[in-house]
């Protein structure tokens, strides 16, 4: 019995030791996360997150093991009017005083082909947690000028607001909707291994 117990704890340690290891940290100047959303239907709104962190660890060159969490702080959210970012700030979007992060956290990547993944995890907003799907793109590793490894990824996707809780809205009188549901991410990350 001794022996078994031993067996099973020396395989548990071995599975820790094998574990990702390489943590690779996002080089803030040269990554952005933007969105998209159509506004009174003939237009569309574009905005950012300017304050975002992630912890992403792969050994692998390919990047297929990798483990992926990510946060955004909502308050940063900037469509560049001041008016409308604080609205996004209040109770009818974001409530950020309440809810002031946005978390991702992935639990699978599924290579498509090529360097085309699909990447599977728990997006929680405005205190409602929904598995979402996004469409990642590595754009391959490279060594800097100044010895360092670099790797680039495109990831994108869209989602409906109104899932999260995000329902404000004023109806249009000619027809249609203020502010459109369906919100397309896209968010460029340039990591630095450390």
């Amino acid at each position: 019995m001794k022996k078994s117990v031993l067996s099973i704890a020396l395989m548990l340690l071995a599975g820790f030791a094998f574990s990702q290891s390489t943590n690779w940290k996002i080089d803030h100047a040269h990554s952005n996360v933007t969105f998209e959303v159509d506004h009174m239907v003939v237009s569309t709104v574009t905005g950012k997150f300017q304050e975002f962190e992630g912890d992403i660890k792969s050994d692998k060159d390919d990047f297929s093991d990798a483990k992926i969490s990510f946060t955004i702080q909502a308050a940063s959210v900037n469509t560049n009017n001041e008016k409308r970012d604080n609205h996004l700030r209040d109770e009818d979007f974001f409530e950020v005083a309440t809810y002031p992060t946005i978390e991702f956290v992935g639990k699978k990547l599924v290579p498509v082909s090529g360097k085309k993944y699909t990447i599977t995890g728990d997006l929680t907003m405005h205190g409602v947690t929904k598995e979402i799907e996004l469409d990642v793109k590595y754009n391959g590793t490279i060594k800097d000028p100044w010895g360092n490894i670099r790797a680039g990824f495109k990831v994108s996707g869209e989602l409906n607001r109104e899932d999260y809780g995000l329902t404000w809205n004023n109806a249009l009188e000619a027809g249609g909707v203020l502010v459109g549901e369906e919100v397309e991410i896209q968010i460029n990350l340039e990591l630095v291994k450390e």
